[in-house]
């Protein structure tokens, strides 16, 4: 079992972490210089886009990350702290569950994607946990590609996960 070598406050402080709209605590790291003009992209991204950014993310314990969609494949890196679980709902209304995290043997994998255009949420479901992740967005996230669900719109369209977006949502 790991055993985390800090605790959200370090992180917090010594990463200089602000609120994010989506919950929880984030810095941007990293934008790439290069960049993809808007011809060369997917319909779905909405202008010129940086090839990559990077945040460091912060959950902690009664907070979430709300469910919400980008335009880019995001891909999440495990840090510090307790697992954190990723609710990942496919175009077709299919639900996959991840575990980000370092316990292989419990199922969890120190990183993962989540497609362009699926749903997502997060939390941590330990007690008393945090968990610090990274996550590395290509084309590099602008908030014009980004899409917080309501609870009625995605409810309507995933009437089978209603409870579990009736948690995972601001509105």
């Amino acid at each position: 079992m790991y055993t985390p070598s800090h605790n959200a406050a370090y992180w917090r402080e010594h990463l200089r972490l602000q609120s994010h709209v989506e919950g929880g605590s984030f810095r941007e790291t990293y934008r790439s210089s290069w960049e993809f003009k808007r011809s060369e992209l997917p319909a779905a991204v909405k202008g010129d886009r940086n090839a990559s950014t990077a945040i460091y993310f912060l959950l902690e314990e009664g907070q979430f990350s709300a469910f919400h969609r980008i335009a880019a494949d995001e891909m999440w890196h495990f840090y510090d702290g307790h697992s954190l679980v990723i609710y990942d709902i496919d175009p077709q209304g299919g639900l996959t569950v991840h575990k980000l995290g370092l316990n292989i043997e419990a199922g969890e994998q120190p990183q993962l994607v989540i497609r362009a255009g699926h749903w997502f949420a997060s939390r941590t479901e330990v007690p008393g946990g945090f968990a610090l992740v990274g996550c590395t967005v290509a084309p590099g996230f602008d908030f014009a590609d980004f899409e917080m669900a309501t609870k009625d719109g995605l409810q309507a369209l995933y009437p089978q996960h209603g409870e579990l977006i009736a948690s995972l949502v601001y509105s």
